[in-house]
């Protein structure tokens, strides 16, 4: 049976220019000798600029990188899928992205894939979509809990501790049983899941982490998430 992996990604990486590590540690989830990596970046509205960054960083990487835009001519889903070893999601409006998401019938063609083995990965938007609900801020000027397509049990936050109002939103909803248990993931940050469980927290800076968040009767408690805690 293939290993499920799914990669939660907080922040950083190639969106921001930053944590060339992390990318590279992406692509070496696939067994593939030079993987075909898949970039969908329908959260930013098929961004021309996003789209110059994911190739700028895996152009130079031993790798195939592509993309699928949903906002022109949208190609055979299914064969596009079927083709990548590795798919990146990437940041923007998760709301918007799951909408559209749905409407073409994706999020079944990317279940099947990673029933198949394939490595997925996403930052931001394409870290919490994964989950039950996410922390996004999908709406102007409003941090809201969001159900996601459920994947992963709990909640989650990216740039938990790098944008000040994302950890006493998260308190909040979480005291006021909006939401479930789940992690805060900073930015530079990633949770490495194998068939579900988060099995590794792979930092591409000293000064990210990745925290379970979870109510106690005494209130909110944040632990960081220590397991097989790997720096790169």
């Amino acid at each position: 049976m293939p290993m499920h992996t799914l990669l939660a990604i907080g922040g950083g990486g190639f969106s921001e220019a930053t944590e060339p590590e992390l990318d590279a540690y992406v692509l070496a989830q696939s067994a593939a000798p030079c993987p075909r990596i898949g970039f969908i970046c329908t959260a930013s509205g098929d961004s021309d600029h996003y789209l110059v960054k994911f190739y700028r960083r895996f152009g130079a990487l031993h790798c195939r990188p592509s993309h699928l835009a949903l906002f022109l001519r949208t190609p055979d889903l299914q064969a596009w899928v079927q083709a990548q070893d590795v798919i990146y999601v990437g940041g923007g409006n998760t709301k918007s992205m799951l909408a559209v998401w749905h409407a073409w019938g994706l999020p079944d063609v990317l279940r099947a894939a990673l029933a198949r083995g394939t490595v997925l990965a996403g930052v931001s938007a394409g870290a919490i979509c994964w989950f039950e609900h996410g922390i996004s801020d999908s709406a102007a000027h409003s941090l809201q809990a969001l159900p996601c397509l459920g994947w992963l049990s709990g909640s989650c936050c990216p740039h938990y501790s790098n944008e000040p109002e994302r950890r006493p939103t998260y308190a909040r909803l979480l005291a006021a049983g909006v939401i479930g248990a789940g992690l805060g993931i900073d930015d530079g940050a990633a949770v490495h899941f194998s068939d579900g469980q988060p099995q590794r927290v792979v930092l591409g800076n000293a000064r990210a982490a990745a925290y379970r968040i979870c109510r106690t009767a005494d209130g909110i408690s944040e632990q960081p998430l220590g397991i097989d805690t790997l720096r790169l």
